[in-house]
């Protein structure tokens, strides 16, 4: 027995020193973000880059990785959103105009709707729409909930009316199944009946979850240096002092705030749409639209309520020549869009769905 101790002490002695070194490795991995940081956290936050610095006074911010959701909520809005029975023709669905394949919009200088009409504005992005002071152009609806009601009942883009919505789903067993899951029914063991505010409380709370974060530009405020250019920091630096950050900042570098469209030089590309005037009725605010989000800008082409660019680089210029009364070079123009590039984050990860089939009551799609 005596004889085997040396060996016995020395296996304890090297647990112990493999102890220390584990507790002081993991010590410096937590402080550095830990798994996280590894990019096994949320929405795949990596350690990547250089030492982390503060920039939380910067007049932009990082989009949130993570927020709170009802999962069971976000599935049913989710099916809606890709739901073309909620159309007349049972063809068009959110994802029609606000494609997620491409930017969370249709890349066309206005969607196409019911019987091939086209719509007055260009499709703004549905990515970040939770950052909007608003929604529309014109803010015409509070939140996404409001908005979502819409379409469907537009004759130019989905074609239909809330009651003919709602009872297409009411037809669907499976529906009825879903929505008793997510809302339940007033009285126990009364008869399920959906409702126009549960179904678009439930598209908006699938498109509160379409955010990109993870940008290029966001670990640049987060701390890591190696993820910005020179370049492209000279673009943020410039993107600062010519004045375009007055407006476009916040989370969504933009979204937040109405602004006239010609503020230093009227704007004589359209002259016809009105924007918020056509929800207040006052004089001043005639061209005034809401300041578009500038999140994943090169994704989103056409530029402006009236697509009157499909060239980035254009769009910087005018925007230079219309609101800030500045004429760019093209170096100036060239460092402020290799910037704007860096602000295209993550974008959803989305598993189409699996649409239930219709009852024999179910309204037949109509195309007239």
């Amino acid at each position: 027995m005596w004889e085997k101790m040396p060996s016995l002490v020395f296996r304890v002695t090297g647990c112990l020193l493999g102890f220390i070194v584990f507790t002081v490795f993991m010590s410096t991995f937590v402080a550095a973000g830990g798994l996280i940081d590894m990019g096994y956290g949320s929405r795949g936050e990596s350690m990547l880059g250089g030492g982390k610095v503060s920039r939380s006074k910067e007049p932009i911010q990082p989009i949130p990785i993570s927020f709170d959701y009802d999962s069971a909520k976000v599935e049913l809005g989710k099916k809606l959103f890709f739901e073309p029975r909620l159309s007349k023709s049972g063809w068009i669905t959110c994802n029609s105009c606000h494609n997620l394949s491409t930017g969370g919009t249709d890349n066309l200088p206005s969607s196409i709707g019911h019987k091939w009409f086209i719509g007055p504005i260009n499709s703004p992005t549905v990515l970040n729409s939770r950052f909007n002071l608003a929604q529309f152009w014109d803010g015409r609806t509070k939140d996404l909930k409001e908005q979502a009601g819409g379409p469907i009942a537009n004759p130019i883009e989905m074609g239909s009316n809330h009651e003919l919505a709602v009872s297409v789903l009411q037809s669907i067993p499976k529906y009825v199944q879903w929505f008793s899951e997510v809302y339940g029914a007033d009285i126990m063991y009364e008869e399920v009946k959906i409702t126009i505010e549960q179904v678009t409380d439930a598209i908006a709370a699938f498109e509160e979850t379409l955010t990109t974060p993870n940008s290029k530009f966001d670990y640049w405020l987060k701390g890591y240096n190696d993820f910005i250019s020179t370049t492209e920091m000279e673009g943020y630096a410039l993107f600062k002092d010519k004045g375009c950050i007055a407006c476009h900042n916040g989370v969504g570098v933009g979204g937040n705030s109405y602004k006239k469209l010609g503020t230093a030089k009227p704007y004589d590309k359209d002259t016809h749409t009105l924007g918020r005037y056509n929800v207040t009725n006052k004089e001043d605010d005639k061209f005034v639209f809401k300041v578009p989000l500038l999140r994943n800008i090169e994704l989103t082409a056409p530029y402006f309520h009236d697509a009157s660019t499909w060239d980035l680089n254009k769009a910087v210029k005018i925007m230079a020549e219309y609101q800030l009364g500045l004429t760019l070079t093209e170096n100036d123009t060239f460092k402020i869009v290799a910037f704007l590039r860096t602000l295209t984050g993550e974008q959803p990860s989305i598993t189409f769905p699996t649409l239930p089939p219709s009852s024999a009551t179910t309204h037949k799609p109509d195309r007239n």
